[in-house]
């Protein structure tokens, strides 16, 4: 039986790539109003230009009507703290991959937004358990009723960049979250337009727990002079059919989060199959962080 989401009103923190993403494709596909919040007001001009951007290319290509961009546009409110979010029925937390920041984020979100708003992260390595925990107020017990209701509104929703292109969603539930929680933020995703897939709740998922030491061993074959960064991309864009090679992917999801997920594998499970390579730590201490940052293995022009 279809369970509906019931989310009237969705908070998006983050303006990067994956925060505007979520906030268009809520907007446009879910049609529902949200409300956009970054620190950074550079961070949210960037987002609300990508946003037009993706918006008038798919009414260039005949995606969508130019009305329907118009609407989905003027559903995207930014907002200036995350204050103004109190009355949101979800929030979708979009931030780098850190725990410490994570859990002071959501303990703000605990704090300032509904005691029943869906609280969902968009982390792809972090334990959602973990995050769920930091939003029990003090002095409460993680066992008791108040306690169990607070985690158990936290959920994992993890979205794939690019998100009005991927169309993915991975769910995770934390070891408190509730049956509902679950439901809802399922029949979120589906009207946003995207099949999901679930996971238990390891290091990395699924996803990243497969995708990131394929990346990082090809880091290594190029570290160690296996091949050449050309050979390595090329063998798996033609002899596996891959879209793209596992350098070229690794630029396009940032080398600053394969690392950060890349350790959190090596953290979480102390394989040292999951060890970080050292051409990946010493390229993002250069911050040579791929096409966002105008290089990584390959050197990228501005749009």
């Amino acid at each position: 039986m279809s369970v509906a989401h019931g989310i009237k009103l969705l908070g998006v923190l983050g303006a990067g790539q994956m925060g505007t993403g979520i906030a268009l494709v809520s907007a446009l596909r879910a049609k529902v109003p949200v409300l956009l919040h970054d620190q950074s007001k550079d961070q949210v001009s960037r987002g609300l230009a990508l946003m037009d951007k993706l918006l008038s290319k798919d009414v260039a290509k005949g995606r969508i009507q130019s009305n329907e961009a118009q609407e989905a546009r003027d559903r995207v409110r930014v907002v200036s703290a995350i204050e103004d979010m109190r009355d949101v029925d979800m929030v979708v937390e979009a931030v780098s991959e850190n725990l410490d920041l994570k859990r002071t984020v959501f303990r703000n979100f605990s704090e300032k937004l509904r005691p029943d708003a869906i609280l969902a992260t968009n982390t792809s390595s972090i334990s959602i358990t973990k995050i769920a925990a930091s939003v029990i107020p003090d002095g409460v017990s993680p066992a008791s009723a108040g306690g169990q209701a607070a985690a158990g509104r936290v959920v994992g929703l993890h979205f794939f960049n690019p998100v009005p292109v991927m169309k993915l969603v991975e769910l995770i539930s934390a070891v408190q979250t509730t049956s509902e929680t679950l439901a809802r933020a399922r029949a979120f995703a589906e009207a946003c337009g995207k099949e999901v897939a679930t996971s238990q709740d390891v290091p990395g998922f699924v996803s990243n727990a497969l995708l990131m030491p394929f990346i990082n061993e090809a880091i290594m074959c190029l570290e160690k002079g296996v091949a050449t960064r050309d050979d390595i991309d090329k063998t798996f864009r033609l002899g596996m059919n891959h879209p793209m090679g596992p350098l070229q992917l690794a630029d396009f999801i940032g080398l600053d989060t394969c690392l950060a997920i890349q350790k959190t594998l090596y953290t979480g499970t102390a394989d040292s199959k999951y060890r970080p390579s050292v051409l990946l730590e010493r390229m993002v201490d250069a911050q040579w962080l791929g096409k966002k940052s105008g290089r990584g293995f390959y050197e990228y022009e501005d749009d």
